[in-house]
């Protein structure tokens, strides 16, 4: 019965966690203009819809995405936050985006069109695979 009990507290711990984390990234897309927000947005829906099991946090103030471990697996970097021409799509190494010796980690954004929601898509499926 303590084991159930302590699975239960875990259970619900995480939870907490996720829903709070929820609110941090919708308060930090919140705090963006746009075309960023309209971007993190949409993104924050790609990746809920492609990978569930990420849990939304903030990671050095932007939105990211945690597996399990509460390690970072992706995250977005409006272009705003550090004055460059496009925003990014970043992964950590907990993404299993592996393809050889070298394979890309960062995605440079200036736009979301179906094509380009369809390859990020495909890219955060990949990550938690």
């Amino acid at each position: 019965m303590k084991a159930r009990a302590q699975e239960l507290k875990a259970e619900a711990r995480a939870k907490n966690e996720k829903v709070e984390g929820e609110s941090a990234v919708l308060a930090a897309i919140a705090a963006m203009k746009d075309p960023d927000r309209a971007m993190a947005r949409r993104l924050h829906a790609i990746v809920k819809d492609s990978a569930p099991a990420l849990s939304p946090k903030t990671w050095y103030g932007m939105p990211a995405y945690a597996n399990p471990d509460g390690k970072v697996v992706c995250f977005f970097q409006p272009a705003r936050k550090f004055r460059t021409r496009y925003a990014t799509l970043g992964f950590q190494d907990p993404a299993n985006l592996d393809e050889g010796a070298m394979w890309p980690v960062v995605f440079a954004l200036k736009e979301l069109t179906a094509a380009e929601e369809v390859k990020i898509s495909a890219l955060i499926r990949k990550a938690v695979s």
